[in-house]
């Protein structure tokens, strides 16, 4: 295996060792990292209007 692939399971490995040990966190992680996604792209979306407008 090369080091790309060792280093993808262990990421996974981890990510799933963290929801299920942690469920209640994880979920949050995620809603924390799609609510910044979805502020990102607002403050984009925002200035873009700014620019045209």
């Amino acid at each position: 295996m090369n080091a790309k692939k060792v280093v993808t399971l262990v990421a996974v490995a981890l990510v799933l060792f963290y929801v299920i040990s942690q469920p209640n966190q994880a979920a949050q992680a995620v809603q924390d990292l799609l609510s910044w996604l979805r502020e990102g792209a607002e403050a984009i979306i925002t200035f873009l209007k700014n620019i045209f407008a």
